[in-house]
């Protein structure tokens, strides 16, 4: 796997708590960090594919009326 090197700024409150978690599990701080990005693009990419699928259903008139989606709604809040 090609790696590159990149910075950014952190607050040094997030940089502390960052070290100390890193401490904690017996990590450094990139293999925290590699993991939280990998996490944070794989929902991104989860996001994007469920808008793209909702646009797709809309596009074929697969929709819900919005009476039957304020029922649920009704129904969920009750719980």
């Amino acid at each position: 796997m090609n790696k590159r090197t990149i910075s950014f700024r952190l607050e040094s409150r997030k940089v502390s708590a960052l070290d100390s978690l890193a401490a904690a599990l017996d990590r450094d701080r990139s293999y925290l960090l590699n993991d939280a990005i990998s996490a944070y693009l794989e929902l991104q990419q989860w996001q994007l594919e469920q808008i793209k699928e909702g646009q797709r259903q809309a596009d074929a008139g697969r929709l819900v009326d919005h009476k039957k989606v304020k029922k649920l709604a009704a129904r969920w809040r009750k719980r």
